[in-house]
């Protein structure tokens, strides 16, 4: 046992893993008696390492669950979080990254996509910028101004819808939503059905200024032919300036 000689210098730990090695070549009790360690203490060391590493399986599991369970879109911050919500695991996110690694477990970049609600770039008549910044309103139904928003991306639901828009239609008076609607797609009816409600609801009188930007389906014949019939004078922004049509953004 000449190759055991380094050893005798070295914390019982170092003794521990050396005589784990050569468990094949040497009987165990020799080698605690040459290295001077207890038996029972080396068994007892080799029961914890067996503790620890049962311990470092189950993170793995768990961290993999977590991963698969976030469509793999969970960094390290979020794992460390459900680890702790579900399971009462506190790790750091030290290591769970280098277990992330170790598993090959990448997390999805999700990428931002910026929707295009105006689409000014097209041929139709637009109105003049009647309202030119004045939001104020002496009376309720005087001015109206309309907006489209996408409404948020439906990730909760597992055939991902995607996009859902949102027309409005906003009062000058009250600021308050007097019409909306609600679609997958930018179609004139979006907006066309948005102020459709609001003119049900409030039948304002002839001569209604009616805001909004030069997006095709303000633009649109089928939306000014709406407007013609209930008599409401179209009021339209700038090009390329958000700041006319600021209170309905």
């Amino acid at each position: 046992m000449k190759k055991g000689n380094s050893v005798f210098r070295q914390r019982n730990s170092v003794k521990y893993a050396w005589i784990q090695k050569h468990s094949n070549e040497f009987q165990i009790t020799i080698m605690c008696k040459v290295l001077k360690v207890n038996k029972a203490s080396y068994y007892h060391w080799i029961k914890q390492g067996c503790q620890l590493q049962q311990v470092d399986e189950k993170l793995n599991e768990l961290i993999e669950i977590i991963f698969m369970q976030g469509r793999e879109n969970y960094g390290t911050r979020r794992i460390k979080d459900k680890l702790v919500q579900r399971y009462g695991f506190i790790v750091s996110r030290r290591r769970i990254g280098r277990i992330m690694r170790e598993l090959g477990l990448v997390a999805k970049t999700k990428k931002r996509y910026r929707i295009n609600t105006t689409n000014s770039n097209h041929n139709l008549p637009v109105a003049p910028n009647l309202l030119n910044r004045d939001f104020y309103a002496s009376y309720p139904d005087e001015k109206y101004v309309g907006e489209v928003l996408p409404f948020g991306y439906i990730t909760y639901i597992p055939t991902n819808e995607g996009w859902l828009y949102l027309a409005t239609v906003i009062d000058l008076y009250s600021r308050r939503i007097v019409g909306w609607s609600m679609d997958d797609t930018m179609k004139v009816s979006l907006v066309n059905d948005a102020l459709n409600m609001a003119l049900i609801a409030r039948k304002p009188q002839k001569g209604l200024i009616w805001h909004t930007d030069r997006g095709s389906q303000y633009a649109s014949y089928a939306h000014k032919d709406l407007l013609q019939q209930y008599g409401i004078i179209q009021s339209m922004s700038r090009k390329g300036n958000c700041w006319d049509n600021a209170v309905a953004d």
